[in-house]
């Protein structure tokens, strides 16, 4: 059996849950890896990473490197003498941090690979209707998200599942999948796959302020799922266009009802304290946005103060 010393590599919670598994089943954790401390909220204070604060919680050595290719990153990380890297949530490595272990450099990633490879897995697995995705440990290599599979578990994606729910399943499962890859390359019965080289598969390309606006022309289950996928974070967006003038607002929540209607596109209507919009085949009901400089609110909250004249759309 191998004597592991791992190196930890990640930044946001996701990778908070596999950091606290791996110290939990025991393992030997010699360093951890993390972005630099960041200007956070309104007075812009420095604000640690959610695992610098959980590796410092638990007296783990944490190194936050702005460049790492740096030498004095490289010769302070062969000083922990680590013989594994594990990578949750993190940045693309350099040859020299990735090939420095000897039993190599594994990612966890939050798809079935080789689709969505990219930055966005989990947003666009729920923008492009699946019905499942699931996480996968992978030996990294020179290119992204292309290195050879180790193991990967399927998640099913309900209806009703937006992306804050999906990112909350995958960390369960990738956690557990971690645990599950360490044992494999301890115990030295370890098999791998290689990915297919046809390019052919879908990507989770970088979420931007194009690709997260609503187009109200699109079928009713494009735009919901749109809405679903981009919840909480970074949010669906569209123009309101309400009394002559308009303004961009946040779309979090909405239930699609099929049903034939003779309105324009993108027309909102309020019935009984019930805000929906116009689309081809059918409405749908918005239950929570946000307007701006506003927090983000249920319909019947916003009705309380806020009047849909009769020129109010979406578009």
């Amino acid at each position: 059996m191998r004597d592991l010393r791992i190196v930890f590599m990640g930044t946001p919670d996701f990778a908070v849950a596999t950091l606290k598994s791996i110290i939990e089943h025991n393992y030997n954790v010699v360093g951890v890896i993390t972005a630099p401390d960041r200007p956070a909220g309104r007075g812009r204070k420095l604000k640690a990473s959610a695992v610098k604060e959980f590796a410092l919680s638990k007296n783990l050595k944490v190194l936050q490197p702005t460049n790492l290719k740096a030498e004095s990153f490289t010769k302070e990380l062969k000083a922990l003498k680590p013989n594994l890297n594990v990578v949750v949530a993190f940045r693309m490595l350099p040859k020299i941090v990735w090939n420095m272990p000897e039993y190599g450099t594994f990612n966890l990633h939050a798809s079935l690979l080789p689709d969505y490879r990219g930055a966005a897995p989990i947003n666009w697995a729920i923008i492009n209707g699946e019905q499942k995705t699931g996480v996968t440990t992978f030996f990294i290599d020179e290119k992204i998200d292309t290195g050879h599979i180790i193991f990967q578990e399927e998640v099913a994606i309900k209806d009703t599942d937006n992306a804050g729910m999906l990112h909350d399943k995958l960390m369960i499962e990738g956690a557990q999948l971690v645990i599950r890859t360490l044992k494999s390359i301890e115990n030295e019965n370890i098999t791998v796959k290689p990915q297919p080289k046809e390019n052919t598969f879908k990507t989770a390309y970088k979420l931007n302020r194009d690709n997260t606006k609503i187009n109200w022309e699109n079928d009713i289950h494009t735009i919901n799922n749109l809405i679903r996928g981009l919840s909480p974070y970074p949010s669906a967006w569209c123009e309101l266009y309400n009394k002559g003038t308009s303004q961009s607002i946040k779309i979090y929540d909405a239930i699609p009802i099929i049903e034939t209607h003779n309105f324009d596109i993108g027309k909102i209507i309020v019935e009984d304290s019930i805000i929906k919009v116009a689309v081809k085949n059918g409405y749908l009901v918005i239950n929570k946005l946000q307007l701006p400089g506003k927090k983000v609110m249920d319909s019947k909250a916003l009705l309380n103060g806020y009047i849909f004249y009769r020129d109010a759309k979406m578009i």
